[in-house]
């Protein structure tokens, strides 16, 4: 029992700690004193200085930060971070989301390469629905539907949940000729869903390693999509902040999906641990570059005021912002993970 979530803490921390990767080696790239490297928040549980720097394990494992000189107050010191240029900064900053999107590309890419891609092809529709009734077959390949271009079956799925009801005109594939339809999704009262009457075939196509990494690149983008959409879903009342899973959410859910795998062996274990890292790698990329105070991509509203105005905004005042920032954060994560924990009892 205890290993499930052993195992979704672990996962969770080489996902936190590859993000603040990305911001440590960047700091140190660009000589920037970096004074803590750590997993977790609250009292240390084991650390060692080597160098300048201070490496640690706190008690909370949720989370983890790169402090650097300087980055949050004054700081005389020449490799203080506000000493730095602010391209060099820039790319500091931006460094976590990126090395998370890395992440996920490399997960993506062990997970295409040992099992092969499941391309959008037809295996059978559903009578009384509008594929049926369009004239779709077993073994057409869809490769757009209305303006977006579609590589994976999973995409057919997330163009049907985020455009539930809407019309849409599919562009398919069949014998070498490209054929056009117009799908009108049906309500069905069983999986509470519409759906457009499609069966995957089901088959995972193997490619060689050039198409390995498109369709890693191609994978890390649907998820993206995914979490951009899921985003649009919260601010339009689609979903509401109830919805909403944090740290002990996750952990939960990781633990159940390995406890899960368990029957089908340690290698399907091993690949949906890499595939739900791809989720949240990429989830938290995405999260971090929102424009919002406190995460890095509000600290990267600020450095690129800074490029157009040619000057830096007030140090207090940007303080002070991220400060309020932080605090509305950690307020959020308090809900996110009393409701986390209330819905465990439920």
């Amino acid at each position: 029992m205890i290993v499930k979530y052993i195992v979704a803490i672990v996962l969770f921390s080489i996902i936190i700690l590859f993000h603040e990767l990305g911001h440590f080696l960047l700091a140190k790239a660009n000589n920037i004193r970096v004074n803590e490297f750590c997993l977790g928040f609250g009292p240390t549980l084991i650390g060692f200085t080597k160098g300048e720097t201070k490496y640690s394990i706190k008690l909370l494992p949720f989370g983890g930060a790169c402090m650097m000189e300087g980055e949050d107050s004054e700081s005389d010191d020449e490799r203080s971070f506000q000493k730095k240029s602010v391209w060099a900064r820039i790319s500091v900053v931006a460094a976590g989301p990126i090395f998370n999107f890395i992440m996920a590309l490399a997960f993506s890419m062990i997970i295409i390469a040992s099992l092969g891609v499941m391309k959008p092809v037809v295996g059978d529709v559903m009578e009384g629905y509008s594929a049926a009734e369009a004239g779709l077959q077993s073994g057409d390949e869809i490769v757009k539907l209305g303006s977006k271009n579609i590589h994976f079956y999973k995409e057919v799925s997330m163009y049907s949940l985020f455009h539930e009801g809407e019309t849409v005109e599919v562009t398919f594939v069949r014998d070498g000729a490209t054929l056009t339809a117009t799908l009108t999704p049906t309500y069905d009262e069983e999986s509470g869903r519409y759906l457009y009457g499609i069966y995957s075939e089901g088959v995972y196509t193997r490619v060689g390693p050039a198409k390995t990494l498109v369709y890693g690149v191609y994978d890390v983008k649907y998820w993206i999509q995914y979490t951009f959409k899921s985003l649009e879903m919260l601010v339009t009342g689609q979903v509401t902040v109830n919805d909403l899973s944090g740290p002990v959410g996750i952990v939960k859910t990781i633990g159940d999906t390995y406890e899960e795998s368990l029957t089908d062996g340690y290698f399907y274990v091993f690949l949906n641990m890499l595939n739900i890292g791809i989720l949240l790698s990429a989830n938290l990329g995405v999260m971090n570059l929102l424009p919002l105070p406190a995460l890095d991509g509000g600290r990267l509203v600020f450095l690129f005021i800074e490029v157009i105005r040619g000057k830096r905004i007030s140090e207090d005042k940007e303080g002070m912002v991220h400060f309020i920032g932080l605090m509305c954060l950690f307020a959020l994560m308090i809900f996110v993970m009393f409701n986390d924990v209330r819905k465990i009892f439920l």
